[in-house]
């Protein structure tokens, strides 16, 4: 079946099977770094505040974004409407639905995670840990704790006696995305989620993603929420108290995208595809450093080129907890990962950008990515700049760029709660936020954890240039610290 499906990757990916660039895709991504360059370059022959004009022209992208989502996301004030979820009606057959654990190492919370999983309001038909390769005490714990016998290399085990959807795929070490087309191979339900081995479902969760699927025939793809969860350290606090407010709005901008129908982000961690479609396109491509997101590429490419129709959305009613970074060391690896991931598929992809073939996608959302990749540059250079505006005392400079600061701020501010009050309309979830919280982070946002991110953005970019594709080690500090199991490492 891995064949199958490499053979169906080398016809349906760019990266294998490569097009032309067209010169719109070319016009948009040397416009965003020439338009930098030039920018920059005012910063030495310019007085006032167009000095800044790298500074302004991040802050006016970023708040015209603030907008787009805002007015799109505005239906979210009434989730009686458009977006409320409703059961799947008797007459209609159920999907089945099947759970992916791919695991490396991940012993000391593999029992977090699959806890939640028996504990459903509608189990799962199949439940398969993909044993990547596990040196620690993954095996022992499968067959100790979960009666499972140990199949051998490549084979799929017998049901847990004690848990008869629960079955084990041993591997040799790949990562993750041959664990999860291997599993794919084997399942035979009609959607597929892939569940991280350090996130913890809400009970729900998998009865709206099959919900979801059942009442909507086009969907291909759907993302649940994530909230994170870093550890109780002062550290894991700091870095748990961003994230929070930044998952939130990330989602309430997913959702955005998706009423623009160019959703393209799902999160690994927790999501569910309708299976047919996933083999149709290849699988996910173990090449990609965040092969999630390639594969939501793959999906809308092959939709488009063959009029499928096919959808990808957020769910709401869906959610879970995930453990985040939780320490700088790992929070930039993770963040220089995920860069460099989006930078590898922005450039197999590049064709699609300003194509008007994929619709929306092509003429919106790409070229808003294509600008994105360079933003974090864009915003560096910008601090960087007013450092040195205010080191060399001029202040004739400094003193209207910190009110346009101020202003961003206020905006940030509104935004912030805005999405806040959304997001609990949207996800019933009142506990995980507090919009005194929101308001504190959207105050020390931009000279902290946003700094923190365009440094892993950078260090994502210098990754992608240099070919690299290790990314090192993932200490866990949140579901399994805090469960009193110890911390996990995942190696890729």
């Amino acid at each position: 079946m891995n064949d199958s499906l490499d053979q169906v990757l080398a016809r349906t990916s760019p990266r294998l099977a490569p097009v032309r660039t067209p010169l719109a895709s070319i016009a948009i991504h040397l416009g965003v770094m020439v338009l930098w360059g030039i920018l920059f370059a005012r910063a030495f022959y310019l007085q006032g505040v167009v000095a800044w004009s790298t500074g302004i022209a991040y802050v006016i992208y970023d708040t015209l974004l603030l907008v787009f989502v805002a007015w799109q996301a505005r239906v979210l004030l009434h989730p009686a409407g458009p977006v409320a979820a409703t059961a799947l009606p008797a007459s209609q057959p159920t999907p089945t639905l099947g759970v992916i654990v791919a695991a490396h190492n991940e012993a000391a919370v593999l029992p977090i995670t699959l806890d939640a999983l028996f504990a459903q309001t509608r189990a799962p038909q199949q439940i398969v840990i993909a044993d990547d390769g596990s040196i620690d005490g993954t095996s022992a714990l499968l067959a100790g704790r979960y009666g499972l016998s140990d199949p051998g290399e490549g084979r799929l085990s017998m049901p847990s006696p004690d848990y008869p959807g629960l079955r084990w795929l041993k591997l040799p070490h790949g990562g993750k995305a041959r664990a999860l087309n291997a599993a794919l191979g084997m399942m035979e339900t009609d959607a597929v989620m892939t569940v991280d081995a350090d996130t913890l479902l809400e009970p729900d969760a998998c009865a709206a993603m099959v919900d979801a699927f059942g009442r909507e025939p086009a969907l291909v793809a759907a993302a649940g929420l994530l909230t994170p969860v870093c550890g109780t350290s002062p550290s894991g606090r700091f870095f748990q108290w961003f994230q929070t407010y930044e998952y939130i709005r990330n989602f309430i901008s997913r959702f955005a995208w998706m009423r623009a129908d160019s959703l393209l982000l799902v999160s690994g961690a927790f999501a569910a595809f309708r299976r047919e479609a996933v083999m149709a396109v290849g699988g996910f491509d173990p090449q990609c450093l965040v092969e999630d997101y390639e594969l939501i590429h793959r999906l809308r490419r092959h939709s488009a080129r063959q009029a499928l129709g096919w959808d990808v959305r957020v769910i709401g009613a869906a959610r879970a907890r995930t453990d985040a970074p939780g320490t700088l060391a790992s929070f930039l690896r993770q963040r220089r990962r995920w860069f460099a991931g989006f930078l590898q598929t922005q450039y197999w992809y590049r064709d699609m950008t300003g194509n008007r073939r994929y619709g929306k996608l092509g003429l919106m959302m790409l070229p808003v990515k294509a600008f994105d990749t360079v933003q974090p540059i864009y915003g560096l250079t910008a601090f960087a700049l007013l450092l040195g505006f205010l080191f060399d005392g001029r202040f004739t400079i400094v003193l209207p760029v910190l009110a346009v600061i101020v202003g961003k701020i206020a905006i940030d501010l509104a935004f912030h709660l805005f999405s806040v009050h959304l997001y609990r309309r949207w996800s019933g979830d009142r506990t995980s936020s507090s919009f005194g919280m929101a308001l504190l982070a959207a105050i020390f946002e931009p000279f902290s954890f946003q700094l923190m991110r365009h440094a892993g953005a950078a260090l994502g970019w210098l990754h992608f240039l240099l070919g690299r594709r290790k990314w090192g080690v993932q200490q866990r500090t949140g579901l399994g610290a805090t469960r009193g199991r110890g911390a996990a490492a995942q190696s890729r």
